[in-house]
């Protein structure tokens, strides 16, 4: 049973170019079901195992409490073995062949609150330079539109419209599918600032068409603005785990909060399922279930 488990690793590294890490779980995996193989008295070889005696590990798995992702790893390293057993002849028939993988279900995302937002929002404008500017100008964008990251570093200037009566700005998501998104006064009033005042102060080459650029005057990526952003959440003692996509989260979770229709939602993220935008129905149900309950702790 080592020898086959050996063989499958070394296909893994040489083939396959899995990393050690990949490698290192899937031998912690394998050997952990070698083990309840032989204390279930079926240790034998793996020739002997069949569909009951895995679907039997993976119970285990479970009643031992062993979070949803990590039984689905586990499975994923059992049927790529078999899968390799049976491909190279050492198995007549793939025990594995039609076995479901666990569901793992979505995590939730975490959202900050709207007071948690404001501090955020609030941390560039204690600076006057042209990049606390583009900063103010990016996360007023950002918590405004509810866009990705990669959506906001990729606008041009031509994507944004600050003039008319209806302010607006088209990205373009996943899938190449171009959205219009509107804007409201405030993130308006931080990007023409930035527009007309501080990026002329920045940009270097006046044929460059990106809207937020770096010191440099280039594009900036989506790595610097992650930079940026992590350092305005310490300065406004935020949580260590506050992200791009954060601030995306919170303005799904905000907006249905304050009755926005969650088909509204699903078309200013970009969606293209309604199932997606409906994981931020939980927490702004779960939200309003709080508020209840400490209006109304008997009733809870």
């Amino acid at each position: 049973m080592q020898n086959h488990l050996s063989s499958f690793l070394d296909f893994l590294s040489a083939e396959k170019g899995a990393s050690g890490n990949t490698i290192a779980a899937y031998r912690n995996d394998l050997e952990q079901l070698a083990k309840y193989l032989k204390a279930s008295g079926d240790g034998k070889g793996w020739e002997k195992v069949d569909r009951v005696l895995i679907q039997d590990f993976i119970l285990n798995l479970k009643e031992r409490k062993y979070a949803e992702t990590t039984v689905a790893r586990k499975v994923a390293a059992i049927r790529s073995f078999f899968g390799f057993l049976a491909a190279e002849g050492i198995l007549a028939d793939n025990p594995t062949e039609g076995l479901a993988s666990p569901r793992v279900g979505k995590m939730l995302p975490k959202a900050i609150t709207p007071n948690e937002v404001d501090e955020l929002l609030e941390q560039p404008c204690k600076r006057a330079t042209p990049e606390a500017r583009r900063d103010r100008a990016m996360l007023e964008l950002l918590y405004a539109t509810g866009m990705r990251v990669t959506e906001l570093v990729s606008l041009d200037l031509a994507n944004v419209s600050v003039d008319g009566k209806n302010p607006f700005v088209r990205c373009t998501g996943k899938g190449a599918k171009e959205r219009i998104i509107p804007i409201h006064d405030q993130a308006t009033e931080a990007l023409e600032e930035y527009v007309n005042e501080a990026r002329p102060l920045i940009v270097r080459n006046k044929d460059e068409k990106a809207l937020f650029v770096n010191r440099r005057g280039e594009r900036l990526t989506r790595q610097g603005f992650w930079l940026i952003l992590k350092g305005y959440a310490k300065a406004a003692n935020l949580r260590d785990d506050v992200t791009p996509h954060t601030l995306r989260h919170s303005f799904a979770t905000h907006m249905l909060r304050g009755g926005m229709p969650l088909r509204h939602v699903q078309e200013m993220l970009g969606h293209a399922n309604i199932s997606t935008t409906q994981v931020y129905t939980h927490l702004a149900t779960e939200h309003v279930r709080e508020v209840y309950e400490k209006a109304h702790p008997r009733a809870s």
